[in-house]
């Protein structure tokens, strides 16, 4: 069984391996999903930490990585500019 640190980790190391990202990348969904709580059960139960978990949590937070921040256009002001 993994420990949460080691779990954390397998699941950075399987999203810069399965969706081609950096490993900066990977390190920062890993940590706002930490930093939302998505892995706060992980940490009290043990037995979450499953090499299968890891590949389902982060499938889930590679989905889920622009949903809390999507793209807004900026809005255009009634006057052209000079």
């Amino acid at each position: 069984m993994m420990t949460y640190e080691e779990y954390l980790d397998e699941v950075t190391t399987l999203m810069t391996e399965k969706f081609d990202l950096t490993d900066d990348a990977a390190i920062k969904h890993v940590m706002r999903a930490q930093a939302n709580d998505f892995f706060t059960l992980h940490d009290d139960h043990p037995e979450m930490r499953t090499q299968e978990r890891a590949e389902q949590d982060a499938q889930t937070i590679y989905d889920q990585r622009n949903k809390s921040r999507p793209h807004t256009p900026p809005q255009r002001t009634s006057k052209p500019r000079k």
